[in-house]
Order: structure tokens, then sequence, then C-alpha cells
């Protein structure tokens, strides 16, 4: 697994919305939530707007929008 340094959520935003066919589905506070339908159903994922997330907070965004961190950081 590619060491993901910390980036800012609207980058993140950016690279799932741009690479991935995610869209911002909604908004509360300083969270994003992305979504996205499958074959298989309906994905989604929060992303805060944070200046910087820490590579924890990045790898469960990307779990639960079941997106494979290497991929990922291709885009980067």
């Amino acid at each position: 697994m590619p060491k993901l340094r910390g980036i800012s959520g609207e980058i993140v935003i950016k690279v799932l919305c741009n690479h991935f066919g995610f869209m911002v589905s909604g908004q509360s506070g300083s969270h994003v939530r992305l979504s996205k339908v499958t074959a298989q159903g309906k994905i989604g994922t929060v992303v805060p707007m944070h200046d910087e997330l820490k590579p924890g907070t990045l790898r469960s965004v990307l779990k639960l929008a079941k997106v494979d961190p290497g991929e990922f950081a291709e885009y980067l």
C-alpha cells in the first residue's frame, strides 16, 4: 500500500468526482457527502473539508468509497 500523505479535503473531493465518478450529494457543516450508483448498488462516503486530512482519515474515506489507495495515489 502506498504511503498516503496529508492532503486537503477539497483535493480528495476533486479526485473522487473527476476520476472515480462520485457526485456531491450534500453537506453538513464541514463534512461533504459523496455518492455514486453502481451495478452493485449505491456507494457513499463522507469527506471532512479540513486543510489536511491525516493518513488514517484518508484511508477510511477511501475504504467507504471502495477505492484502492494505490489507484487513488496515481491521481495526486
